[in-house]
């Protein structure tokens, strides 16, 4: 009887084949990256031997291209983490400040949709609820495409807008808050015990933009762990069924890196935490008045160019999150 091979195992052999088509494309974008250089030194050989000072702008933008998509490669290789390359499931609730945090709760996710469309990614509403005035007071979406959970853990906490209230009719300077929670959308059957007497499970009537079944059906269900308080809702999928094997999957998903946060505290403590929607809190302030400035607190990061940051413009304050938690991790190792 001859043993089982390597690709009688389904979901080994398509991890494995998954890894393959990673690393191809790295080779891919090396490779890309090695052409636009050579192009570039032929562009200024060119320039030098006819003597054409016409040619400059084009260098200009060469190097500029070449220097985006080699700041996009190193920012890769700072992605070590287990569940880096998987896609990510963005969760953004209002909070202290109601209409205006609802608003600013429908800028951000304005923002990391633009952010996604930017690199290609696609997209994907879970849950989503309208807020009572203006803007959005919670949304769940799926953002799907290369590294994307790696690139967006550094969006977890609370933000902080501070900008002339366009629903104040004095015109009073207004602040208000948002949390963003990030987990990797993990595919696999996690190896997670979950007591079912420790769930709550609540169906209701989905809103939002969707199908037919929209608001017909309480197909939407929402699963509350009891002993640790996470909530999770999906109200996507066209059945309830599909619902709650989705909303299974976030739970066991946050419960994984739950507990791998509470066996390495340091790493914990550096990563960031959901904390209270409010004062104090904030990993980044985004300042429209008395001044324009998007600052993160953690890094230190800065953008003047507020318009920029708010139409998807992230990669300063992902780069150097990153940079930051590696050299985080490097002196815990030392």
């Amino acid at each position: 009887m001859e043993e089982p091979g390597f690709w009688d195992n389904p979901e080994e052999s398509q991890k494995i084949m998954k890894e393959l088509r990673n690393l191809e494309d790295v080779v891919k974008s090396y490779e890309g990256l090695e052409k636009q250089y050579e192009e570039i030194q032929i562009l200024i050989e060119m320039g030098y031997e006819e003597n054409d000072p016409e040619v400059l702008p084009e260098i200009e933008e060469s190097l500029k291209q070449f220097s985006a998509s080699l700041e996009q490669m190193r920012i890769s290789t700072l992605l070590s983490g287990e569940y880096d390359r998987n896609n990510a499931i963005l969760r953004l609730n209002a909070g202290a400040g109601g209409t205006e945090s609802c608003d600013w709760a429908g800028m951000l996710y304005r923002m990391y949709c633009r952010w996604a469309d930017s690199k290609g990614f696609s997209t994907q509403v879970l849950d989503y609820l309208d807020g009572e005035e203006a803007g959005i007071k919670s949304v769940t979406v799926q953002i799907n495409g290369e590294n994307a959970f790696g690139y967006l853990k550094s969006e977890r906490g609370v933000h902080r807008l501070v900008r002339i209230s366009p629903f104040n009719a004095a015109g009073k300077r207004q602040t208000s808050f948002v949390s963003c929670d990030v987990m990797p959308d993990i595919e696999e059957d996690l190896d997670v015990e979950i007591d079912e007497d420790d769930l709550r499970i609540d169906t209701y009537r989905s809103s939002g933009a969707g199908g037919q079944h929209i608001n017909k059906t309480s197909s939407a269900v929402r699963i509350t762990h009891i002993p640790t308080g996470i909530v999770v809702q999906c109200q996507n999928e066209r059945s309830q069924f599909q619902n709650k094997d989705k909303a299974m999957q976030m739970l066991k998903a946050k419960l994984y890196m739950l507990k791998q946060q509470e066996n390495a505290e340091k790493i914990s403590d550096i990563r960031g935490e959901v904390k209270e929607i409010g004062w104090g809190n904030q990993i980044r302030s985004y300042v429209l008045q008395p001044y324009t400035m998007v600052k993160d607190h953690r890094t230190g990061a800065e953008s003047g160019n507020v318009a920029a940051v708010l139409d998807g413009d992230l990669d300063l304050f992902i780069s150097e999150y990153l940079k930051w938690i590696n050299a985080g991790k490097d002196q815990e190792e030392v």
